[in-house]
């Protein structure tokens, strides 16, 4: 994510509607932390994106944030979505498919839900991992 020079922000107005839909995603993104089959990190990825073009500042917190923070950082170095990400938005998306399958009494509408969650999933575990630290690099680190 490169983000765009302080003098090359966008209009006004298109800044205004960009933050707002930083905002917007980030509210969800909270949302989807406390949700069971709800992402947060899709949410999290557009809030900063957004953030980026319309508010450095708020693109500088999501970035020291010291939940969303290293999510991005490892998005901005190469796409990377850490492997214990995917598994809880799989464990947490089985959970959600399993309320929609014994709830929702419109097959259509429980195979539209389960059918973009898949969607998200095979997404979300295409995505490369982070490459993993030698090992004198996690002593330095933690020793």
């Amino acid at each position: 994510m490169t983000l765009p020079s302080p003098g090359s922000l966008p209009p006004a107005p298109v800044r205004w509607l960009l933050y707002a839909m930083a905002v917007v995603c980030l509210v969800l993104a909270v949302i989807g932390v406390m949700v069971p089959g709800m992402p947060s990190t899709v949410f999290v990825i557009l809030a900063a994106w957004a953030a980026a073009r319309s508010s450095p500042t708020l693109h500088a917190r999501l970035m020291r944030n010291p939940v969303f923070g290293p999510l991005l950082q490892q998005w901005q170095q190469g796409g990377y979505v850490s492997r214990r990400s995917k598994w809880s938005a799989s464990i947490a998306m089985a959970a959600c498919a399993a309320v929609v399958l014994l709830t929702v009494r419109q097959v259509w509408i429980a195979s539209l839900a389960i059918g973009c969650m898949d969607g998200v999933l095979a997404w979300l575990w295409c995505r490369p991992e982070p490459p993993r630290a030698a090992a004198g690099e996690r002593l330095r680190t933690f020793g």
